[in-house]
């Protein structure tokens, strides 16, 4: 590829790779803190009801 032996410009291959690789963990670790966050907050309620219950 002409990027990878340096005569166009751009990101060779590899970094390509990489950046793809580094973007899809970075939207699986999104999805994974929104989970977290709606389980803390459904369990934080959770515990709100059951202290207040006579």
């Amino acid at each position: 590829m002409e990027r990878d032996s340096g005569r166009r410009l751009g990101p060779t291959t590899e970094m390509a790779a990489k950046l793809k690789a580094l973007e899809r963990e970075n939207r699986e670790l999104r999805q994974a803190n929104e989970i977290l966050r709606k389980a803390s907050a459904y369990f934080a309620q959770a515990e709100l009801d059951r202290r207040f219950k006579p």
